[in-house]
C-alpha cells in the first residue's frame, strides 16, 4: 500500500510503536461482512438457511463477518431485502443512534443507505425517519436501498443540511451524521481514495463538518442526541471536530457511548485521544476504531446529548388526502386479491395519481425537494390500481391470499429477477400475486391463463 507522504509522516507521529502493526494490517485481505435485515429475518436462522459461515461482528448483533468468497449482491435474499453489504466497522454509527419504535430520526448525509436501512428496521415501522443526501443522484440509490429494505415509515429528501435546518427546528429526537471526511480510513478497501485526499485533504472536511454539526445542533430537540462519525483517522476531523463543537455548543456533551454496545469490553474498539482535540479529558468518551486493533476499517465515532428537557409542541399527526373513489379503487384492489387491508384510511395520500402512505409523525415539508414521503404503494389510474415493487417489500407473505414462491436456488426466481415472463400453472385464478423467494417477498407478478407477467421494477432487474 503506498500512502501519500504526509499522511504517512502524520501517521508514524500519532501511532509511534503501533505503526508497523498499522502498516502490516493493511496485508490482510478486505473482510466481507453482510448486516441481516432484523425486520425480516432472525440472523442465526437467515445465516442456516443461507449455509453461510459467519461470526460475528462484535459491537453489533446482526452484523457477520462471511468467510465464504460468494457473489452475495446476486443471491435473491440479497434481493428480497434481507441483508445488506456492509463494512463491518460501517455498522457501528447505526448500532450508536439506538433507534427506537415511535422516535424521530434524522439521518443528514444518508445515501447510500447502509446506516438508514438498520435504523429502519430498528424503528419497526413506528415514527418517523428522514434521510437525506445533498447529492441528488445519491439519493436515488438511498431510496432504492430503503425500499428494497421495505421501510415504511421513512421519508427521502435531498437538500443542504441548513434548508433543513429550517424546516425542522428542535425537532428530532436523534440526528446521525456520518460526515463526509477525508477518508483515510478506507484506504485499504479503496486504494484509489488517496487521491480524492490529495485533492481534498482534512482542513477541506474539517471546515464542512463544522458546518453541517451546527446545522445539525438547531435540528434537535433538547435531550435528544447527535452521533457524529467519520472514515478517517484524521485528528483535525475527529476529537478536533468534536472539541471545537462543544466550546461552541456549550448545551452539549459527550456521553459514554458504551451501553449501546453488545460487548463494550470484547469490541476491541479503543477511547478517542484527549490530547488530539485540545486535551478536553471528556475526549475519552469518543470511539476509535483502528484497523490494526480488529476486524474492520478505520471509523470515528461519538455521541453528543444536548442539555434539557423538550417542552415543545406535539408532533403533528399525517394528515392524508384521498378522494373517495381512489380510497375505493385501492381498497376494491385490496379486497378482490386478498391483502390484508392495514391502512388508516387518513395516512393515505394520493398526489398525481401515486398513492403513498404516510408516516405516523407528519411534519411540514413545504419548499423541500422531496424522492419520497412515506411508504409508496403504487399508482392510481385509469380506474384501476397497480401496485408498486415498494408496496410488495413493505408486506409480509401471510399479508396475501395469493402468492407464488421460487426456492433461492432455482431457475424461475433468476428468470424473476431478470423481469422475464414465466409461465404458471394454468390452475392459479388470474389475477396480482405476490412472487416470493420461500417466505420473502421480492415483487409483483400479475397471472393470466398460466402465465405470469412480470412486474418487478425495471431499475431493480438483476443484470
Amino acid at each position: 500500500m503506498i500512502f501519500p507522504e504526509s499522511f504517512e509522516k502524520r501517521m508514524q507521529e500519532m501511532l509511534g510503536d503501533e505503526y508497523p502493526a498499522f502498516l502490516k494490517s493493511y496485508d490482510r485481505p478486505v473482510n466481507n461482512c453482510i448486516r441481516v435485515n432484523t425486520a425480516k429475518a432472525a440472523p442465526e436462522a437467515l445465516l442456516a438457511e443461507m449455509g453461510l459461515e459467519a461470526s460475528p461482528v462484535p459491537w453489533t448483533k446482526n452484523g457477520f463477518y462471511i468467510e465464504q468468497k460468494k457473489q452475495f449482491s446476486r443471491h435473491p435474499f440479497y434481493h428480497a431485502g434481507l441483508y445488506y453489504i456492509q463494512e463491518a466497522s460501517a455498522m457501528l454509527p447505526a448500532v450508536l443512534v439506538d433507534a427506537r419504535p415511535g422516535e424521530c430520526i434524522l439521518d443528514l448525509c444518508a445515501a447510500p443507505g447502509g446506516k438508514s436501512t438498520a435504523i429502519a428496521a430498528a424503528m419497526k415501522g413506528r415514527g418517523l425517519l428522514v434521510s437525506n443526501d445533498i447529492s441528488h443522484s445519491r439519493a436515488k440509490a438511498l431510496l432504492r436501498n430503503l425500499e428494497g429494505f421495505g421501510a415504511s415509515s421513512c421519508i427521502v429528501t435531498s437538500e443542504y443540511p441548513e434548508k433543513l435546518s429550517r424546516s425542522f427546528p428542535a425537532f428530532f429526537d436523534k440526528v446521525l451524521i456520518d460526515a463526509p471526511c477525508s477518508g483515510e480510513g478506507m484506504f485499504h478497501k479503496e486504494p484509489s481514495m488517496t487521491r480524492s485526499w490529495e485533492k481534498n485533504g482534512p482542513d477541506f472536511y474539517h471546515k464542512l463538518q463544522k458546518e453541517i454539526l451546527g446545522f445539525a445542533a438547531a435540528m434537535l430537540k433538547p435531550g435528544g442526541r447527535i452521533v457524529y462519525s467519520t472514515c478517517t483517522f484524521s485528528p483535525q476531523e475527529d476529537e478536533g471536530t468534536i472539541a471545537w463543537f462543544l466550546s461552541e455548543f456549550p448545551e452539549f456533551h459527550l456521553v459514554d457511548p458504551g451501553p449501546s454496545l453488545p460487548d463494550p469490553a470484547g469490541c476491541g474498539i479503543s477511547p478517542g485521544r484527549p490530547e488530539w482535540g485540545g486535551g478536553l479529558s471528556d475526549l475519552s468518551k469518543t470511539l476509535r476504531l483502528w484497523p490494526h486493533h480488529l476486524r474492520g476499517e478505520g471509523h470515528f465515532a461519538a455521541v453528543l446529548k444536548k442539555d434539557g428537557d423538550y417542552d415543545g409542541p406535539v408532533r403533528p399527526q399525517a394528515k392524508g388526502s384521498i378522494h373517495k373513489e381512489d380510497l375505493k379503487i385501492f381498497r376494491d384492489f385490496l379486497a378482490k386479491e386478498g391483502i390484508e387491508d392495514i391502512f388508516d384510511k387518513d395516512r393515505l395520500l394520493v398526489q398525481n395519481g401515486y398513492l403513498q402512505y404516510l408516516p405516523e409523525i407528519m411534519p411540514n415539508l413545504k419548499g423541500l425537494h422531496l424522492m419520497r414521503c412515506g411508504w409508496y404503494l403504487g399508482e392510481i389510474k385509469k380506474n384501476r390500481f397497480e401496485p408498486s415493487g415498494a408496496f410488495a417489500r413493505g408486506l409480509e407473505r401471510q399479508m396475501c391470499r395469493k402468492t407464488i414462491s421460487y426456492a433461492p436456488d432455482s431457475e424461475e426466481v433468476i428468470r424473476y429477477l431478470k423481469c422475464e415472463t414465466l409461465s404458471v400453472s394454468d390452475e392459479l385464478e388470474d389475477g396480482w400475486y405476490l412472487v416470493c423467494t420461500g417466505d420473502y417477498p421480492l415483487g409483483w407478478g400479475k397471472v393470466s391463463r398460466g402465465t405470469l407477467k412480470n412486474k418487478y421494477p425495471s431499475g431493480w432487474r438483476l443484470v
